[in-house]
């Protein structure tokens, strides 16, 4: 298919990196929102991610104006019946997902392309949810989508040939480089991610060693550029959480069970970078 046209469904962390390296990218991008409140904030991450690119030197003044022009922003989803490809980058909520694709399904046009941003739920669920299984994929993008470059690919039971090459095709216009992960729980990035983030934790909760030694001695032993606490810091504690949920349950693997302390975090609204606190103040 000649993409010219994509659709990004939520504009929140994730789905404005999207619509921000898509637009950089050439793509004429409809960016939906569940209101006018959530679209606009949305709007504003692009401008100062877009800011923040200017200043370091990332992007020029004329391509910020080219990108912006590129993007339009809207509530709901019906000014998606032009779009190319559709990718959904709502929260990793089964129910909310399926009810998006169900829509989509109907408002696209048949040979639209539907892609899905999720970091752990079936693809096949949500072909499941639309007559046309085999044009569902997964594009899992990685935050922050701006500068991560792995895009990874997840190839649902009907998925064909032509959809992931054309998914393929669109990640790799957006600097993106991709690999392909059948389509399993954690796909290839978080069943690796998941238990090394959660064994940190309960190293931590066990009080063997200090957050910040914990991280230091990640980054100078292992070079890595940041500590497995302040990373779940900026994936979020609610979101390691519930993709570690999600593979423990389907696993069983005690490798996949959150410790008590992420529970607690979480329920104490200590979600990361996101929300002020997490394992490191943000605040300032």
């Amino acid at each position: 298919m000649d993409i010219q046209t994509l659709g990004v469904v939520g504009c929140g962390l994730m789905g404005s990196g999207i619509v921000e390296v898509a637009a950089r990218a050439g793509f004429n991008v409809i960016v939906s929102e569940a209101n006018e409140d959530f679209l606009q904030a949305g709007l504003a991450r692009i401008d100062q991610s877009l800011a923040r690119a200017l200043k370091k030197g990332k992007i020029t003044p004329e391509e910020v104006d080219a990108a912006k022009s590129r993007i339009t922003g809207v509530v709901g989803l019906e000014s998606f019946r032009d779009v190319d490809l559709v990718i959904e980058a709502v929260s990793e909520n089964i129910d909310l997902k399926r009810q998006i694709f169900n829509q989509l399904d109907t408002i696209t046009r048949p040979e639209v392309i539907l892609a899905s941003n999720t970091s752990s739920i079936s693809i096949a669920a949500l072909a499941a949810a639309t007559h046309r299984p085999e044009q569902v994929v997964g594009m899992h993008f990685f935050n922050p989508v701006p500068v991560m470059a792995l895009l990874e690919l997840v190839r649902g039971i009907l998925t064909s040939d032509e959809t992931l090459a054309t998914a393929r095709a669109v990640g790799e216009r957006m600097g993106k480089t991709p690999v392909v992960a059948k389509d399993s729980p954690g796909f290839i990035v978080n069943r690796l991610l998941i238990p090394f983030l959660l064994d940190a934790i309960r190293m931590y909760e066990s009080g063997l060693a200090t957050k910040e030694d914990i991280d230091t001695g990640v980054k100078l032993g292992l070079n890595h550029p940041m500590g497995p606490l302040t990373l779940a810091d900026f994936v979020g504690l609610d979101t390691t959480l519930f993709v570690a949920d999600v593979l423990y349950e389907e696993y069983g693997d005690p490798n996949f069970k959150a410790p008590p302390l992420l529970r607690q975090m979480v329920a104490a609204g200590l979600l990361g970078r996101k929300s002020g606190r997490g394992f490191y103040d943000w605040r300032k």
